[in-house]
């Protein structure tokens, strides 16, 4: 992994808190830096494409309204408690 220098302003409350999270971690304030912006940038992502995942068509327009109750004919899970 190539690292690249670069500068991060924190309010002093950010920072305490940064420094004591590191110390109890026992890892570097660098590494939670960099796991903060991954997880900023996976949070803000936008997807180009499709997930391309298969699309479902029952045909049926009231078949999300139904879904549980066709899946409490199915059998699978425990459907004792459903409402």
């Amino acid at each position: 992994m190539s690292l690249k220098r670069t500068t991060v302003y924190l309010e002093d409350e950010d920072l305490q808190d940064l420094k004591a999270t590191a110390s109890r971690k026992g890892v570097s304030e660098a590494e939670l830096i960099r796991e903060g912006v991954r997880l900023a940038i996976a949070r803000n992502r936008v997807w180009e494409e499709p997930a391309g995942l298969p699309v479902f068509d029952s045909g049926d327009p009231t078949f999300a309204e139904r879904s549980d109750e066709i899946l409490r004919h199915t059998g699978f899970g425990d459907w004792s408690r459903a409402s």
